[in-house]
């Protein structure tokens, strides 16, 4: 697991319910992997933002993890972005979303490295 660099965000991770817990540690792992994996190394800057563990990198759009109330956890991205568009015309029909702005899961297995990634590697890279 990747070490947690803000003590803010490691409370806000210990403060989700065990289900939203187990779930949103195991997107995190997807964020750190795949910006690992750009090829233009992005800085990923974990922080909170509305309460919530984001991730940043400086020509990327932010991306939120989180419990819903329909889902046991979810991967919010910016809701004014092409994100979740482009995602569902890649992937159409693969996931449960909530609207533009989020794909909502109910246990981990539902996460899928290759289409979660892609959509992760697009945020973290929307402004090049």
């Amino acid at each position: 697991m990747t070490p947690f660099d803000d003590p803010a965000v490691q409370t806000a991770f210990e403060a989700f319910p065990e289900d939203t817990r187990s779930g949103v540690l195991v997107l995190r792992e997807l964020v750190f992997s795949t910006a690992r994996t750009l090829p233009k190394a992005q800085p990923l800057n974990e922080a909170l933002r509305w309460g919530q563990p984001a991730y940043l990198a400086p020509k990327g759009s932010t991306i939120r993890l989180g419990g819903h109330k329909a889902a046991s956890f979810a991967l919010f991205v910016h809701c004014q972005s092409r994100l979740m568009g482009d995602f569902t015309t890649a992937f159409p029909g693969e996931d449960r979303l909530d609207g533009n702005r989020a794909i909502l899961f109910d246990d981990p297995d539902q996460i899928d490295e290759t289409r979660h990634g892609w959509l992760i590697a697009r945020a973290l890279t929307y402004h090049l």
